[in-house]
């Protein structure tokens, strides 16, 4: 059964609500609220309404937002609900007051007890259609993931930790040697290379590692530039990038090894313009 206007303004505002308690950092009930709000939903299962949680996550990142925290993104959404979900984010002056300082609050490198539990297999890559769709245009205050990773801090931050990573990593390797000689070369010698560490395989190979660190879930998307999908291209043996995610509560990292534009969906979301 279809969802009815009312329904999809109640499950809207009740995520959007569920949103806006996470990135202030205070404490809710994902439970009393799915079971309040199924009081309103005509008594649809709870997989009905985990799977349109996961929907509204989709629409979130389309529109440059986090999502919340244990409900994956499923893109298969009507274009219903995107309305729905970019009427009620303008008119939320809390979420973005939230959302805002979230993605910009200065970071440190958390500790942590066990390298052995931070690594996790990447998700798998969702294969789009090829047919392009029309972009639609909606106002929205401002791109909160971008402006995440634009964050200088939390950048820095996410880089030393894989240093400590990688240090550890060759060190259970048996490679103290290679260990001391990984390098934090975007700080030593500049952005620009394409990567952000130096490392090393067990066979003294180097590993190029570019860090992309988030806040948010495993599914955030992140940003790459030119330089570094071109080096991906060109040292697609020795490249890698390590993305970090929910990296103030509990970090964690997957590696995409090679060539970036075979190991993710490329959409091209900036250009550069001249008149020459």
């Amino acid at each position: 059964m279809d969802w009815s206007p009312e329904e999809v303004e109640a499950i809207v505002a009740d995520y959007l609500h569920m949103l806006t308690l996470e990135l202030s950092s205070q404490t809710y009930s994902k439970t009393e609220h799915r079971r309040q709000l199924r009081s309103r939903l005509n008594d649809r299962s709870e997989g009905s309404v985990e799977f349109k949680h996961g929907n509204i996550s989709a629409v979130m990142i389309d529109l440059g937002f986090p999502y919340l925290r244990g409900y994956k993104p499923r893109s298969n959404y009507q274009h219903q609900l995107t309305e729905v979900v970019a009427s009620q984010v303008q008119a939320k002056l809390s979420l973005d007051h939230a959302a805002l300082a979230a993605v910009q609050q200065p970071a440190a490198v958390p500790k942590v007890a066990d390298f052995a539990k931070v690594k996790t297999d990447a998700p798998r890559r969702e294969h789009r259609a090829t047919v392009t769709t029309p972009l639609t245009f909606r106002a929205v205050k401002r791109d909160y993931l971008e402006r995440e990773a634009a964050n200088r801090s939390l950048g820095l931050a996410g880089e030393e930790f894989v240093l400590q990573f990688e240090h550890w990593r060759l060190l259970e390797l048996g490679q103290k040697r290679l260990a001391e000689k990984v390098q934090h070369v975007s700080k030593v010698q500049g952005d620009g290379l394409g990567y952000d560490v130096l490392s090393f395989e067990m066979d003294g190979r180097e590993r190029l590692i570019e860090v992309k660190t988030t806040s948010f879930g495993i599914s955030t998307p992140f940003f790459v530039s030119r330089g570094e999908l071109a080096l991906s291209q060109q040292a697609k043996e020795q490249f890698h990038l390590y993305r970090l995610f929910e990296f103030r509560k509990e970090p964690r990292l997957f590696d995409l090894p090679g060539q970036l534009d075979h190991n993710c969906v490329l959409d091209p979301v900036t250009y550069r313009a001249s008149l020459s």
